[in-house]
């Protein structure tokens, strides 16, 4: 007779197992890592290797509780197998599903006959053999001609790449994934809380040896899912598109990793004024106004020309430039913005007017 205390544990771990695969593979529950895909497909495994000892333990049981159990274990794998099949969009599923009829079904017969007329069992085992071998010929054979690949399953149709550029483009807010961000109690990410004005482009970057993710709590990464970030390897975000709010994220490999994002509406640029006679050295003048303008990082300065000649507004300490902003040349009434995102002071003229000068502070 069956084995109940072994076939119990069986059950469960089966039923889990089959359950776990379909979630994952359905694209259900996405954020899953492919380590938790070997996990349910192991867990499987597992309870039918226990199932089985249980039922055939001490032979094949006949009893109305084993063939109970049988009933049970296939509607839950026909269950979810018909899930499945609705859920996903791979190509491969109606391919997949036959070659595992094809062999389940003559397994199954055989089964059937050698417990109830052994004495056909190896006739019919025989001739479901040879039916096999020449199958598998023929496709090898018709393979030769025309791949397998090409009759037997199906081909995605051609789809075009876009051709436009897809990066993220704006100003770029860093974060930081921090060293030994895997120890719970450790630091994580930093900075823990980042206030970012959308239409910037949020940089993680993994300085640790692990690892991570960056996936939005609140719905398992329906918002943004980086997907594993590996060592040295960076995931960016386009902020455009996001709520206003706070945005909580952590790492779903080590789930203790929580940080959020603060998105803050844009705001107006802080103006920097070029005023009419600029251009002449004379003392008392004012070049630019205010001639310091202290901001926090972040803030966007736009200097407007208001005089009537041309100018520029160029990093640096005249004559010599140092390449993190020039304006090129501004016409009378033309606009130069720039977004501010480390901290420093940050000098500045005019190319064409060297005398010309001005002054970031951004803290």
């Amino acid at each position: 007779m069956s084995n109940w205390d072994l076939m119990m544990p069986g059950m469960g771990l089966t039923a889990i197992g089959v359950a776990g695969l379909t979630l994952s593979y359905a694209g259900i529950a996405h954020t899953f890592i492919d380590g938790m895909h070997a996990l349910t497909g192991l867990t499987m495994f597992v309870g039918l290797i226990i199932l089985a000892a249980g039922i055939l333990d001490g032979g094949i049981s006949t009893s109305n509780r084993a063939k109970a159990t049988t009933l049970v274990i296939l509607s839950i794998s026909l269950g979810f197998g018909m899930y499945a099949m609705t859920m996903n969009t791979s190509n491969y599923t109606v391919t997949i599903a036959g070659i595992l009829m094809a062999i389940a079904f003559p397994a199954i017969i055989i089964a059937y006959l050698s417990m109830k007329h052994p004495t056909v069992a190896k006739p019919i085992g025989g001739i479901v053999s040879i039916a096999a071998a020449i199958g598998i010929i023929m496709w090898v054979s018709f393979g030769i001609f025309s791949a397998p690949d090409t009759y037997m399953i199906p081909q995605q149709i051609g789809v075009e790449e876009p051709t436009d550029d897809l990066t993220p483009s704006g100003p770029i807010f860093a974060i930081e994934i921090l060293k030994d961000s895997t120890i719970d109690g450790n630091p994580d990410y930093s900075p823990d809380v980042a206030v970012v004005t959308q239409g910037y482009v949020i940089e993680w970057t993994n300085a640790d040896t692990a690892a991570h993710t960056v996936t939005s709590t609140v719905d398992y990464g329906e918002t943004f899912d980086s997907s594993l970030i590996n060592a040295g390897e960076t995931y960016t975000l386009d902020t455009s598109n996001l709520e206003l709010g706070e945005h909580e994220y952590l790492c779903i490999v080590h789930p203790w990793m929580v940080a959020s994002i603060v998105i803050e509406a844009a705001k107006e640029p802080t103006k920097v004024i070029i005023p009419q006679g600029a251009a002449m050295p004379e003392d008392g003048q004012i070049y630019y106004d205010p001639e310091t303008l202290d901001i926090t990082v972040g803030t966007t300065v736009a200097w407007d020309n208001a005089d009537t000649t041309v100018h520029t507004v160029t990093s640096g300490k005249a004559p010599e430039t140092d390449g993190i902003f020039d304006s090129g040349m501004m016409a009378s009434g033309d606009i130069f913005e720039f977004t501010f995102t480390d901290a420093g002071t940050f000098d500045y003229f005019c190319t064409f007017h060297p005398w010309m000068v001005g002054t970031v502070n951004a803290e």
